[in-house]
């Protein structure tokens, strides 16, 4: 698997709430890196998933991965399902590192019920650090390909279009192992979809 630009290891650190399929996400980048002959470590963080809360995913290839964890100022990609999640992992971004976001924004319970008010203006927040940031309405395009739940799979092709050194076929050939048949044409839209977001990067 090539890692160019990374060095001999890829840390991606999958983050969103509960129900945005993380855990899809990170079988799919577990199967790329098998297929490509390369060891990979997955763990995962739950918090009040089925209350909306924070779900983290730490995926990390290389040539011999000792630990599934990601530590801070450690990750190579912060893939954020959703807007504020990505200020909420900023800190374990590398330096020249790359955020990859979903401008969606899922209220929290704290929000819903009045105790906590969500961020205003989270992309301008973003600025002024020393990342990439890669920022879309992967909902809409989601559903402009058929279907509101292939979130995690537009972000994935935003991904993959970032990565270079990999066939665009190993990528889907692990997307059509890990999603269900019946599913798979809408799936294969969103991620030729992102795919074509990933060059759209923009330094802030």
């Amino acid at each position: 698997m090539s890692t160019e630009g990374y060095g001999l290891e890829l840390n991606i650190l999958i983050i969103g709430v509960g129900g945005q399929g993380t855990l899809l996400s990170s079988r799919f980048l577990g199967d790329v890196a098998l297929r490509l002959g390369r060891d990979v470590k997955v763990s995962e963080v739950h918090g009040m998933s089925q209350r909306g809360g924070s779900v983290e995913t730490c995926v990390r290839i290389g040539e011999n991965i000792a630990s599934p964890i990601i530590d801070r100022g450690m990750a190579d990609v912060v893939l954020s399902f959703e807007s504020v999640e990505a200020l909420r992992a900023l800190d374990y971004l590398k330096p020249g590192g790359t955020v990859i976001m979903n401008t969606q924004e899922i209220l929290p319970m704290p929000v819903i019920s009045g105790t906590a008010v969500y961020p205003e203006n989270v992309p301008e927040r973003l600025k002024g650090g020393n990342y990439n940031v890669i920022s879309l309405d992967a909902l809409g395009i989601a559903e402009s390909c058929g279907s509101p739940k292939c979130v995690n799979v537009v972000l994935l092709g935003v991904l993959s279009g970032t990565i270079p050194g990999i066939p665009e076929e190993v990528w889907l050939e692990s997307l059509k192992n890990v999603v269900p048949a019946k599913l798979l044409d809408v799936n294969l839209r969103a991620f030729e979809a992102g795919r074509k977001q990933g060059g759209n990067e923009t330094k802030v």
